[in-house]
This record gives structure tokens, C-alpha cells and sequence, in this order.
């Protein structure tokens, strides 16, 4: 199963929603960085991404987005194949 990274902040439903779907598929552990408690990963997550809210999700190497996006993922059935990698 392929590593997750989430960015993300302490009061954030949107992060807590995502959380709970990857969780539901099974991903053990999501590595979670809080951009609400150190600016300079903020500044890190927006270089890597380009966004500016959160969550911003990797699965693996791949840069999913948002919990919007991650959904869309799960709707098209692409979510588990990128998981299984």
C-alpha cells in the first residue's frame, strides 16, 4: 500500500472527512503535517502544491489535492487502484 501525506490543520472537517475515508480503505497510518502549527511547512506545502488550503493529500509520489478531489478519486474508482501501488 502506497504511503499518504496529508497536510493539514487542527479545526479542519474538511481533513477530518478525508482522514475518514482513507482510513475506511483500509490505509494504515496517514503521516498528518500540520501547517497550523509551523508556517515553514505551510510555505513548504504551498511550493509543493501550489495551494494554499488544506488538506493537500500525496498518495505515494502523486499529488491527489484536496478531500473534493480525493472523492472525485473514490467516485471514478481510481482511489484503490492508487492506493494498491
Amino acid at each position: 500500500m502506497s504511503k499518504v501525506m496529508m497536510y493539514s490543520t487542527g479545526v479542519c472537517p474538511y481533513c477530518v472527512r478525508a482522514e475518514q475515508l482513507l482510513l475506511r480503505k483500509g490505509v494504515p497510518a496517514i503521516e498528518k503535517i500540520r501547517v497550523d502549527l509551523d508556517p515553514a511547512r505551510r510555505n513548504e506545502m504551498m511550493q509543493r502544491t501550489g495551494q494554499r488550503t488544506v488538506p493537500q493529500i500525496f498518495i505515494g509520489d502523486t499529488h491527489v489535492g484536496g478531500c473534493d478531489e480525493l472523492y472525485a478519486l473514490e467516485r471514478a474508482g481510481e482511489l484503490d487502484p492508487l492506493l494498491a501501488r
